[in-house]
């Protein structure tokens, strides 16, 4: 089902996009988003980062459920929460590197996703040519994309200043203790300390609205546990 073919008007042009269908990540407890989304994500969810064992790269992240396997902002393929992350928003849809041109990317598809369909929902094609529809989704996928790249280039710029912090999330559920681990935070101690040279760095860069966002969205892990409860 996930299987990425490039966007081809002569092999897709009868291809449509029915409405979205979030069974896909009804297990996924959380998922990525870019440092453009935060204020957004953060009305609604707790913003944090993990980090790849393999690559030591750290990537931002909403919580949507308390243990792995779960999602509470998914019910039956219908969204429950305020804020849609980009990624979901362009699946089926996604980026696709050309490995021997950095420059170049191509539109790729999931063909085999039940939202994939020749009979029903917005058509891609009209014969060779693409739709507005379809020149609308790829123009929010590139965009997308390249927040994506700027967001890795910020996560690099936090990691070199040591501005992560690991930490445990700590959660009361009908007066049962429940811990979410593996996460990091930006340091508050750390960010207090920093000189104004590099507190200024970060102004500069437009990176404390997003900072900010973050670490008042830690507080949105009580909105989790009743949605949690209620679920239960």
């Amino acid at each position: 089902m996930n299987d990425v073919v490039i966007l081809d008007p002569a092999k897709h042009s009868q291809l449509k996009l029915t409405a979205p269908d979030y069974s896909h990540v009804a297990e996924q407890h959380i998922l990525p988003i870019s440092l453009h989304e935060f204020a957004a994500a953060a009305s609604d969810s707790p913003v944090v980062f993990v980090k790849n064992s393999n690559t030591g790269e750290f990537q931002p992240v909403v919580i949507l459920g308390l243990m792995p396997g779960q999602n509470i902002k998914q019910h039956e393929g219908k969204w429950l929460g305020r804020y849609i992350p980009n990624i979901l928003k362009d699946y089926p849809l996604t980026v696709v590197l050309n490995p021997d041109e950095q420059d170049k990317v191509w539109i790729g598809i999931r063909e085999e996703n039940p939202q994939v369909s020749s009979t029903d929902g917005e058509p891609l094609f009209d014969g060779v040519e693409e739709t507005p529809f379809l020149t609308q989704r790829k123009e929010a996928l590139i965009k997308h994309f390249e927040e994506d790249q700027q967001t890795k280039a910020v996560m690099r710029y936090f990691a070199d200043n040591e501005l992560f912090i690991s930490q445990t999330l700590n959660v009361s559920v009908k007066g049962e203790p429940r811990s979410i681990n593996g996460l990091y935070l930006i340091d508050e101690d750390k960010l207090n300390q920093l000189d104004d040279e590099a507190f200024l760095g970060l102004r500069k860069r437009g990176l404390l609205g997003p900072i900010y966002s973050h670490l008042t969205s830690l507080h949105q892990i009580n909105r989790l546990a009743a949605e949690h409860a209620a679920a239960e």
